[in-house]
């Protein structure tokens, strides 16, 4: 009898999410393809070393392969497409040109995409974008907290080795009770997914509901928001950051209570107080120990993808708006980052 042949799996983008992503799933079996830029192409041509906080060791990262020109996706027909840009660059006008190949080379096909790029509603425009059906499509996005060794040093504390890290590429922590997280807008793609991501034996990927997804995701970008205007403080003591404080869970509320979010959103949005959202953070800050949550986040949220935050916000704005809803204290909270010297801390 012959063995089950390996799932071909395309991940598109070779940085954080794309390389750790395609690190679990070549250990579950999975013969993975990048499509990468060629300047990214160079550095894929040898192994790439991955530290993980978790055991103190480097991992070697070989076995894949790559390709550089999105044109080769067609005819491929890869079992699963996994996304792991970011949304703004997704959306932009190589983005939209690279969806729009995607959707050529899957459409009436068993191909099956993984949205692996966070940005509110992001499914309903990707849909459009590439033609394909809504059973083909599903969001994901990497639990894993990863960041690059060559841009980013974080402090460390034992048992952390930074002469290790120092020999990495990419360094992770996999703490969190999800590697990676799939929401089952498409119920097939998500739990095909999840069965051959979890094959890998020392990470979990898990479905939620395409509600309980998007209420964890989107509301999280006010947060950060705040933390850049603030100074990017420990969450340990972000409860005591008076008005900018009140007016960040305010703005959560409001976008928990968009109707994208449902019924769910609205009881969280019910549920939600300042006192309460602090100490989750804090719990996630220490929880994270020992890597500097805070300094992670400047790093992601501030200096990496503060165009993509900046965009998903004025998006939620505009969806509320669009509800007749006045989201005031959205409104407020972006004039405040975008013009930080009219805040008051």
């Amino acid at each position: 009898m012959s063995e089950n042949p390996k799932s071909r799996i395309l991940v598109i983008g070779a940085g954080c999410v794309g390389v750790i992503t395609g690190y679990h799933l070549s250990l579950a079996g999975a013969d993975v393809t990048f499509l990468v830029r060629p300047h990214r192409a160079e550095e894929l041509k040898r192994p790439q070393v991955l530290y993980c906080y978790e055991d103190n060791e480097l991992k070697e990262y070989e076995g894949y392969t790559y390709i550089t020109d999105p044109l080769q996706v067609i005819g491929a027909n890869y079992d699963y497409i996994v996304i792991a840009l970011d949304g703004a660059s997704l959306r932009n006008e190589v983005g939209r040109e690279l969806a729009e190949t995607i959707g050529e080379a899957a459409r009436q096909t068993n191909t099956k995409v993984i949205l692996g790029s966070i940005f509110v509603d992001l499914r309903t425009w990707f849909l459009e974008v590439s033609g394909l059906a809504g059973k083909q499509v599903t969001n994901g996005h990497l639990d894993i907290h990863v960041y690059p060794t060559k841009r980013l040093t974080l402090p460390s504390q034992p048992p952390i080795d930074p002469e290790l890290i120092a020999k990495a590429d990419f360094a992770y922590s996999d703490k969190l009770p999800e590697g990676f997280s799939v929401d089952d807008s498409a119920p097939a793609v998500a739990n095909g997914f999840t069965e051959i991501y979890n094959a890998c034996g020392i990470s979990r990927c898990a479905v939620k509901s395409a509600a309980e997804y998007a209420v964890g995701i989107n509301p999280m970008l006010p947060v950060f928001a705040a933390c850049e205007l603030l100074g990017w403080p420990k969450f340990q003591d972000i409860g005591n950051k008076g008005e900018i404080w009140s007016l960040t869970v305010a703005a959560v509320k409001e976008i928990q209570g968009l109707s994208i979010h449902g019924e769910l959103g609205q009881q969280a949005s019910a549920e939600t107080t300042e006192a309460g959202l602090a100490a989750a953070l804090a719990a996630w800050e220490k929880h994270m120990v020992p890597l500097d949550l805070q300094e992670f986040n400047r790093f992601h949220h501030s200096l990496k993808l503060k165009s993509q935050g900046r965009e998903h916000l004025y998006l939620c704005l505009s969806y509320g708006e669009a509800e007749g809803k006045p989201m005031s204290a959205l409104k407020e909270l972006l004039q405040r980052v975008d013009h930080p010297q009219t805040a008051t801390v």
